[in-house]
């Protein structure tokens, strides 16, 4: 089976609906920030703090390309992984990328913009981010899944995706 990357803004449920999905699949869950995070021994806030926003982009580069040598895997990337084409083509290499589309409002209901870089100064950003990246989240996925209503909701649509062979090959 080749990888489901799973794309979309900060908050839209990537990490819960991936985890979800990989013990549903039985399939091994990588979230990029947290293998960041493991390689660097760093949490993401304080790289971006101590290094900025190039230096993290770099390093999620590099997670990209080494994890496009994996298979049948689960993948959570990052809410900017759109922002480097090559992080795409590398994710396409063995992998199927699903956009986890979720409005910014509902965002805003769950999520703890605190302990998101980009969010912390404001949590209107994520409006913005929806306008500059929500065109290359459509451009770059295979498949968009909808996750305003239930995370079960866009994990069996996955799940059914994944059953119906659509990402075997």
């Amino acid at each position: 089976m080749k990888n489901i990357a799973l794309i979309g803004l900060p908050g839209c449920g990537k990490t819960a609906i991936g985890k979800a999905l990989s013990e549903k699949l039985d399939l091994e869950f990588i979230d990029t920030d947290a293998l960041i995070e493991a390689e660097t021994k760093l949490e993401i806030n304080k790289i971006f703090k101590r290094y900025g926003e190039n230096y993290f982009r770099g390093l999620e580069a590099k997670a990209y390309k080494k994890i496009s040598k994996l298979e049948n895997r689960v993948i959570s990337t990052g809410g900017g992984v759109v922002l480097n084409q090559e992080n795409i083509i590398n994710l396409k290499k063995n992998g199927i990328i699903i956009f986890i589309s979720r409005a910014p409002e509902n965002i805003l209901l769950t999520l703890d913009t605190s302990v998101r870089p980009l969010l912390k100064s404001s949590a209107d950003k994520i409006f913005t981010l929806h306008k500059d990246r929500g065109g290359l989240y459509n451009k770059y996925c295979d498949y968009l899944v909808d996750n305003n209503g239930t995370p079960e909701y866009a994990i069996n649509s996955i799940y059914c995706m994944a059953k119906e062979g659509i990402f075997n090959g």
